[in-house]
């Protein structure tokens, strides 16, 4: 019984084997067929190459442009089965006029396969905000970062080569840019001298510091110079008595000046008060006059003020 199951089973498959799978590929094929001519839809992203107007026409767009828009394509199945958007390319937008207020995307300028239809463009259009393009010259700002080797210090600022640079832009972005900044100048482990670097000049910002990247300069970059001399410290000596040189009963009016020392920090820690030794001299050949006479200190390293500077020296 089980042979004759098995053998009947047998029969209906391979009987008109050749008959059944013709009938196979005819039903696949038509499926295909009727499949692949169904309508349908699909969604591209399509760049956006906006054609501005040249340099000579001083004309800003400050709208922003959207990268991308969505195209969306009706057709048969099969058709849109194998479109992508490389296919389809970029969508241009002539903006060359500089007066356009707003910017409709036309579907008949979308080039989409034969058989398909442009059906809906995320977003329909754009509005346009255009602006006069100005140029003006702001000053170039270097920073420091780090810290010299120690006993020294950075002198003044940097000086920056040009010291101003030509910003070009929207008006109304490039009135409140205030100055140009360079690139921090690096001082770490400097010793005495002038040093000199290419610094690269930061993109435009605001007075807030928000980038605008609609700005240009005319130079990406400046030369930049930083002395760095040795740390000094101020010191006052208070009413240091006055030697009158010359004439040994000669005095000095008045007797005692002030000495401020402002000399290499290491230098003015060990100065003694005794070191202070502030002179006049008096080189009059006569037994009895006077004069007015400079006050005469030198300490190595250090730079001498006195006050007062002229004392009157009688003899």
């Amino acid at each position: 019984m089980a042979l004759d199951v098995g053998y009947r089973l047998r029969a209906v498959v391979t009987e008109n084997l050749n008959l059944k799978l013709l009938s196979l590929g005819f039903a696949l094929l038509l499926y295909s067929l009727v499949h692949g001519s169904q309508e349908a839809q699909k969604s591209l992203l399509l760049s956006v190459v906006a054609m501005t107007p040249n340099d000579a026409a001083n004309r800003e767009l400050v709208t922003p442009i959207p990268p991308q828009i969505r195209v969306t394509v009706r057709g048969p199945r099969a058709t849109l089965d194998d479109l992508h958007a490389d296919d389809v390319g970029s969508v241009q937008l002539d903006l060359r006029s500089g007066n356009e207020t707003r910017k409709t995307f036309d579907p008949a300028t979308i080039p989409v396969p034969p058989g398909l239809v442009v059906e809906q463009i995320d977003p329909p259009s754009i509005d346009l905000t255009w602006e006069d393009r100005i140029s003006r010259d702001v000053p170039v700002e270097v920073g420091i970062v780090g810290t010299p080797a120690s006993g020294f210090v950075v002198k003044g600022v940097p000086v920056a080569d040009p010291a101003m640079v030509r910003l070009r832009g929207a008006r109304s972005e490039a009135i409140v840019v205030q100055h140009a900044r360079a690139d921090a100048f690096d001082v770490t482990g400097l010793t005495a001298g002038k040093y000199t670097r290419q610094l690269a000049i930061d993109r435009p910002v605001t007075s807030s510091g928000s980038a605008l990247s609609r700005l240009s300069y005319d130079a990406s970059s400046v030369s930049a110079t930083v002395e760095i001399g040795r740390e000094v410290t101020e010191r006052l000596f208070s009413r240091m008595p006055v030697a009158l040189l010359g004439h040994a009963n000669a005095k000095a009016q008045p007797a005692e000046v002030d000495v401020r020392l402002t000399c290499p920090t290491e230098v003015v820690r060990a100065l003694r008060p005794e070191q202070i030794v502030p002179r006049v001299q008096a080189a009059g050949a006569a037994d009895h006059g006077s004069e007015a006479l400079p006050v005469e200190l030198t300490i190595d390293a250090c730079a001498v003020h006195m006050t007062p500077s002229t004392v009157i020296a009688r003899w």
